[in-house]
C-alpha cells in the first residue's frame, strides 16, 4: 500500500504520535459486504497513521442505523432508532477525523452530508473551556469517483467542519478521480494485476500530505492543550456579558 518514499517518511520520522487518535468516516453508498473504493483509499493514509503510532479508528456510516436530522439523539424527536448516539463518543474521543466520500452527481454523497448533519448536532455541546466541542480536533477530507470534483466536493467538506470547530490544516484534503464516465475507480484490479490509482503520483502525493499535516496540527494542538479560549467561549455571551444583555452598561 504504501511507496518506497512513504515508508521512508514513516521510518526517519522523530515525532511522537502515540498519544492521537484518529477516526475515519467513510460515507460510501455501498452496504455493508460490499467492496468500497473509498475505503481502499483510506487503507494508505491509516497505514501512515498507524505505522507512526497513532490508534486509528474507522467507521463506515452505512454499516449503521443512523436517523436523519439535527439532533443528538432523533429518537427523542419522531425517529423510530438512531444509532449516532453510541457512534458519538468515538468521535468525540478522537484528535483527528476525516470524512472520506465518494463523488456523486458532482456532490459528496447524502451518507456524508448526513454526518455533516450529525456533527452540527453537537453545535450546542461545550468543551471544559466552554468553546464548541470540537475546537482542538482536526479535520480531513478523501474523496473517490469517475468524474471531476475533488476540490469541490473538498470545499464544502471541509468548510462545514470547520464551521462547527475543527481546525483544517494546509492540504487537508485528497482524492483519487478516474476518466470521466463510466470505467475503473480506485482500487480495482487491472488485467496485469496492478491496482487503478495506486501509480497515481498526485493522489499518492497529496494523501500523504493530507495524513501528515493532519498528525502535525494534531500534535501541536495536543501540546498546546488546544486552543486558547481568549474571545470563543460561549460564556462571554451569557447574560451580564452580552451586548445584547438587559444591563444597559453592555449595550
Amino acid at each position: 500500500m504504501l511507496d518506497a518514499t512513504q515508508e521512508k517518511l514513516c521510518d526517519e520520522n522523530t515525532s511522537d504520535f502515540s498519544d492521537l487518535s484518529a477516526l475515519f468516516i467513510n460515507c460510501t453508498l455501498k452496504y455493508p459486504g460490499e467492496a468500497s473504493h473509498t475505503d481502499t483509499l483510506i487503507d494508505m493514509s491509516a497505514e501512515i497513521m498507524r505505522k507512526n503510532g497513532l490508534n486509528v479508528d474507522r467507521i463506515r456510516a452505512t454499516e449503521h442505523d443512523i436517523a436523519w436530522g439535527v439532533y443528538p439523539d432523533m429518537t427523542e424527536h419522531g425517529a423510530e432508532k438512531d444509532d449516532w448516539p453510541a457512534i458519538w463518543p468515538r468521535v468525540k474521543a478522537a484528535d483527528i477525523v476525516v470524512l472520506s466520500t465518494p463523488i456523486w452527481l458532482g456532490e459528496k454523497s447524502s451518507v456524508c452530508q448526513q454526518i455533516i448533519e450529525k456533527f452540527y448536532a453537537h453545535s450546542g455541546d461545550q468543551n471544559d473551556k466552554g468553546q464548541y466541542v470540537f475546537y482542538g480536533k482536526v479535520g480531513g477530507c478523501l474523496v473517490t469517483g469517475n468524474e471531476d470534483g475533488i476540490k469541490h466536493v473538498g470545499m464544502g467538506v471541509l468548510y462545514s467542519m470547520q464551521h462547527v470547530g475543527f481546525t483544517i490544516p494546509p492540504q487537508a484534503d485528497a482524492g483519487w478521480i478516474g476518466e470521466a464516465g463510466p470505467g475503473p475507480s480506485y482500487g480495482d484490479e487491472k488485467d496485469d494485476g496492478s491496482r487503478v490509482g495506486f501509480d497515481n503520483d498526485f493522489t499518492r502525493r497529496n494523501t500523504t500530505f493530507m495524513t501528515w499535516n493532519l498528525m502535525h496540527f494534531a500534535r501541536m494542538l495536543k501540546n498546546a492543550g488546544g486552543i486558547p479560549a481568549h474571545g470563543n467561549s460561549r460564556e462571554l455571551w451569557n447574560d451580564g456579558y452580552r451586548f445584547d444583555a438587559p444591563n444597559p452598561e453592555y449595550r
